[in-house]
């Protein structure tokens, strides 16, 4: 599976972005799905995941109660909802598919939050 992240952009302390990360080559359903960020000179980290049913939901401390993670299997793409956005939350962020323990990254999406 092929995957692409959008919706990033720059947004002021305090405001609000939705990313989407939809697929190609395969439909996302049967994979859980997790978004990660790398901010510049810093590695890459785990922001949140949700499983395959969209029951379990995981968040990095850093985020929660901020972002949400959800999934629409009928529309095959998953999103992550991002409020109350900090400066620290500049990075790009990637959406990953996994299944059987095999990864899958995309290219990410870029968010850049003024301050």
């Amino acid at each position: 599976v092929q995957l692409q992240a959008s919706g990033g952009g720059l947004v002021q302390t305090g405001g609000s972005l939705r990313l989407s990360c939809a697929p190609s080559g395969d439909t996302l359903s049967s994979y859980a799905v997790g978004w990660f960020r790398q901010a510049p000179g810093k590695e890459r980290e785990f922001v949140a995941s949700i499983i395959w049913s969209g029951t379990r939901t995981r968040y990095a401390d850093s985020v929660k109660g901020r972002f949400v993670i959800s999934r629409d299997n009928n529309k095959d793409a998953s999103y992550l909802q991002m409020k109350s956005l900090k400066p620290e939350d500049t990075a790009v962020y990637y959406c990953n598919a996994e299944v059987m323990g095999v990864h899958y990254w995309g290219q990410g999406t870029l968010v850049t939050v003024s301050s």
